[in-house]
């Protein structure tokens, strides 16, 4: 009976499990119509999902319904925006509900998501794109016990979700990053108590003008809910803005057209510690060990209502009185610390909000700095009245806060600076209603970056001015270099506040100039990591600068090469880069350039135009890239040249480097007092090893002219002429930028070079009849590539034709011997005659006679054997 009974349990375990492994595919199109159903009887939007399940194990007894990709994207006059995109959507209920039908009411017990995104905005009209609640007036009529989903939540949590708020009216812009948000709660209640966990890093700009940046925020609360009246009272909750602690109480209630609220806030001690607490986590250290005097307190209040025209009213106040704090350790204390801040709306208007930082001083040593700014009309027209004065020496800083640098910093900073603006003058360049004065240095400043490069600023001053900021002197060093710059600076708050460019206009000089002290270079990227490496990024001249400088310096150095007496003008203005009338000293001659490069298609450009004077051939065409690129052979050549060049094409997008198949352009140059140094040419070796009648070194390549022009990676030779000897020789054809080649020389050659066989034929002759001889053209093919070429050559053709000229030279000379005997046998017999015979019958007959007599003669000339 046992054994049956254990049996039959055993039999109904296993139906129950396969059971709950079946149900869910029995159930899962139900639960997606259901879920479809829900969605889009309610709102009017695009809505998908890539899929949904069911499981009865996840969450046992109760059911859990997963849903993947929701997204919701709205239509006019917010068409395409998403609204809602969750990565993963989690629902928890009975089993029972499963067996519902299509009309009774789905409950829902709990909800997680992962990955989401929400994206509230307001359009300039005032109208929201979150309103997107169906109004048919049949679903107003229907009961609520035939909604298709009903919450009886008990607890939720949401992960790593973002929140942005966009008002395009009031241009405020407030992100809320890596959220992470729970809740615990029995929502069937209309009271409950709702215990809460969130972390967030929290944005705020108004008016492109940035308040916070991810600052750190997090809050563990009680919640009192009456879901009846929409109320939220704060019980026992604790927050931190980055490490400062603050405490709330009082409500928020949602009416119908508004948010009411009743808050206080404060921090709940008002030790000096808090201030150190709100530092951004970025640059803040441990307050472990930390000695503090003094108070640091934040307390106020917000109350009133939150409408479409109106704020609650509140009072921030931030104070602080005869603070300091030192960290273990260190040598140095922050002293005599006075903060007196608030942030007051009085009247219920965002605009009527003014920030007031009347007073903050703070000394290191002997060394007193202060600050003071106000800041009104800060949604139509924000006024900001502030001013600096004091010293710093940026030695002291390290040593009384633990900055996170690989090296400290050293240098002295003074300020004396007041300002008076208000943006509308800053937008619409106003400078009239601009009011700038006094002045900033810094001095004995050296800064060590993590590569041990260096930069020492002797001086840097500056004068500021209502329309422009005077840059009066900067004189640094860094590595080999030394600068000297100075200039002014324009529309500086523009660029600041506005995002407007930035103007200005500058010169340089310096001694000497090393490039490499002003490049950064990246560590490369280990064996494990180099697979997730980030691609490079590619490089931009910034849209926003809009500057000239004229620039000298004595000497440059560039990789490999020494500049010297470098001059030009640098423009730099709509993502590109314009260089005029560049010109320096370089291998024994001058070089001088203008051109552009420009940054603002996807991929980057460059036009440039050069000009080489009486510059070393061997020099150029071995030590700068592009040339030997253009012209392989010349570096072989010795002499100086005269050029000019064309050149444009495209960039590679991260390190700005030309790419050699897009180039396209010509080359004019004029060799002057030029030879050659073939031993250090394979070509030239080769070539003399299958033209034995030239000598490569003798070759006279002066005032020489060739014209060149390249595209497609290709560089074309127009036909031009050397003269070596007696001996013409006509160059041209192709190469390409991988080396390969495809040349033909003409040579227009006396036959006295043909070699031996040649100098056969021509022993056989007279040297007046060999002096007759035409010159022979040869030909030679040059392919393969500059490191190992093929030649090919017509020797044979040629001694043919030499053979074909010899023969032809015999014949004629036969021929002429022939004739000249005709002609005296001719002459003699005319004499003959020309005595006896006078009458015409005479003169007939002795035409007939010398005819006949001079048809016997060439008969019997070709008919005997030679």
């Amino acid at each position: 009976m046992l054994k049956k009974i254990l049996k039959v349990t055993a039999i109904v375990i296993v139906v129950f499990v396969a059971a709950l492994f079946a149900i869910p595919y029995f159930f899962k199109d139900q639960i997606k119509a259901k879920i479809a159903d829900a969605i889009n009887e309610s709102v009017d939007a695009k809505v998908s999902f890539a899929d949904a399940d069911l499981s009865l194990f996840r969450n046992f007894p109760n059911a859990a319904v997963g849903i993947e990709k929701l997204v919701i994207i709205n239509k006019a006059p917010f068409e395409g925006d998403t609204l809602v995109s969750l990565g993963q959507l989690n629902l928890k209920m009975s089993i029972k509900e499963l067996f519902k039908g299509k009309d009774e009411p789905l409950s829902i017990e709990g909800i997680t998501s992962e990955n989401g995104l929400i994206n509230i905005i307001f359009n300039k009209d005032g109208v929201g794109n979150f309103d997107i609640a169906l109004k048919d007036k049949k679903e107003e009529k229907k009961d609520d016990n035939s909604k298709p989903l009903s919450l009886k939540i008990q607890n939720y949590k949401i992960e790593n979700f973002t929140f942005r708020y966009i008002d395009q009216g009031s241009k405020i812009k407030m992100v809320i990053d890596s959220l992470n948000h729970e809740g615990t709660g029995d929502f069937t209640n209309s009271k409950l108590d709702l215990t809460t966990k969130s972390t967030a890093k929290v944005s705020l700009d108004m008016d492109k003008i940035n308040y916070m940046k991810n600052v750190k925020l997090t809050l563990d609360a009680v919640l009192g809910i009456d879901l009846e009246k929409s109320k939220y009272t704060f019980k026992e909750n604790k927050a931190l803005i980055n490490q400062l602690p603050l405490e709330f109480d009082g409500f928020i209630q949602m009416a119908d057209k508004a948010q009411i609220y009743d808050l206080k806030f404060k921090t709940p001690t008002s030790s000096f510690t808090n201030f150190l607490g709100l530092i951004p986590s970025a640059y803040a250290a441990g307050l472990e060990g930390v000695k503090t005097t003094g108070d640091f307190t934040v307390s106020g209040f917000a109350k009133g209502e939150l409408t479409d025209t109106t704020v609650p009213k509140f009072n921030i106040a931030i104070a602080s009185n005869n603070g300091s704090f030192q960290y273990p350790n260190l040598p140095k204390s922050v002293q005599n610390i006075v903060i007196d801040t608030k942030i007051i709306n009085e009247t219920g208007i965002l605009n009527d909000t003014y920030v007031n930082l009347d007073k903050l001083t703070f000394r290191i040593d002997q060394d007193v700095f202060s600050a003071k700014a106000n800041i009104k009309n800060i949604t139509v027209n924000p006024i900001i009245d502030a001013a600096l004065k004091g010293t710093i020496n940026l030695a002291n800083l390290s040593k009384a806060y633990p900055i996170k640098m690989d090296k400290p910093l050293a240098g002295i900073l003074k300020a004396d600076v007041t300002t008076n603006f208000d943006m509308a003058s800053v937008e619409k360049s106003q400078y009239q209603n601009i009011k700038n004065a006094g002045t900033m240095s810094l001095s004995g400043f050296k800064y060590t970056d993590e590569n041990n490069k260096s930069m020492n600023i002797s001086i840097a001053q500056v004068e500021f001015n209502p329309s422009k900021i005077n840059l009066k002197q900067f004189n640094a060093t860094t590595g080999k270099s030394d600068i000297a710059i100075n200039g002014i600076l324009e529309n500086f708050y523009g660029f600041m506040f506005k995002k407007q460019e930035l103007r200005g206009n500058f010169n340089m000089s310096s001694n000497q100039l090393a490039v490499d002290d002003f490049m950064t270079t990246g560590e490369p990227a280990k064996e494990e990591t180099k697979t997730a490496a980030k691609p490079a990024e590619a490089m931009k001249i910034p849209a926003f600068l809009n500057c000239t400088l004229n620039a000298k310096a004595t000497t440059v150095l560039y990789d490999n090469l020494k500049l010297k007496d470098v001059s030009g003008k640098l423009i730099i203005k709509d993502e590109k880069a314009i260089l005029e009338n560049f010109k320096t000293s370089i291998f024994g001659g001058t070089i001088g350039l203008t051109g552009a490069v420009s940054t603002k298609e996807k991929v980057p450009t460059f036009d440039m135009n050069l000009g080489f004077n009486q510059v070393d051939i061997a020099q150029t065409f071995t030590q700068l890239e592009m040339m030997k690129k253009i012209a392989p052979i010349a570096g072989i050549i010795n002499g100086k040249l005269n050029s000019t060049i064309k050149l444009n094409g495209n960039l590679d997008a991260n390190e700005l480097t030309p790419d050699l198949k897009s180039i396209s352009g010509d080359l004019l140059g004029q060799l002057l007092s030029s030879t050659i140094n073939a031993k250090n040419s394979t070509l030239l070796n080769a070539l003399g090893s299958n033209i034995k009648f030239i000598d490569m070194n003798k070759v006279n390549l002066n005032d020489i002219k060739a014209a060149l022009t390249f595209e497609n990676g290709k560089v074309n030779v127009k036909p031009f002429d050397i003269k070596y000897q007696d001996i013409k020789v006509t160059v041209g054809g192709t190469h390409g930028f991988d080396q390969t080649m495809n040349y033909n020389l003409k040579f227009d050659v006396p036959a006295k070079y043909l070699g031996s066989e040649a100098n056969a034929f021509i022993a056989k002759m007279s040297p007046a009849d060999a002096a007759k001889l035409e010159n022979i053209p040869i030909n030679a093919m040059i392919t393969g590539n500059f490191s190992n070429p093929k030649i090919s050559t017509d020797m044979k053709a040629a001694v043919s034709n030499l053979a074909s000229q010899v023969a032809s030279q015999q014949k004629e000379k036969l021929t002429q011997k022939g004739t000249a005997a005709l002609t005296d046998l001719i002459n003699k017999n005319t004499k003959a005659k020309d005595t006896t015979q006078a009458a015409k019958t005479e003169k007939e007959q002795k035409t007939q006679e010398v005819t006949k007599k001079a048809s016997d003669l060439l008969n019997g000339l070709f008919k005997k054997k030679n």
